[in-house]
């Protein structure tokens, strides 16, 4: 199994962020995955913890497994995948909220 987002068992060193502006180049243009296509992609990796944790307790239920510590491990893991993923969304949120609020 994979890390949703990426940010568990990173060992190698951390990547500085480019400057922004017209030294660093135009803003979002980095040459890496947009914001969008990030979480979209974590998007579908949640759903797929999800689903296969589903299928695995569908499973056990109907007799077709009994590795009950590895259900419960898809289980955990497919759990603490969408509460990362609704903090984040709850970050943008108020990211937003307070964007909102700003007077031009």
């Amino acid at each position: 199994m994979t890390d949703p987002l990426g940010l568990i068992g990173n060992t190698g060193p951390v990547r500085p962020v480019p400057p922004a502006g017209p030294a660093g180049g135009a803003a979002g243009q980095s040459g890496g995955p947009s914001f969008k296509d990030l979480l979209m992609e974590n998007l579908q990796e949640v759903n797929k913890l999800q689903t296969d944790a589903s299928d695995a307790v569908s499973d056990l239920q109907a007799g077709r497994r009994d590795d009950v510590e590895t259900v419960l491990a898809a289980t955990a893991k497919a759990d603490l995948a969408f509460r990362m993923l609704l903090q984040v969304r709850n970050k943008v949120m108020d990211s937003y909220n307070e964007l909102k609020d700003v007077r031009v």
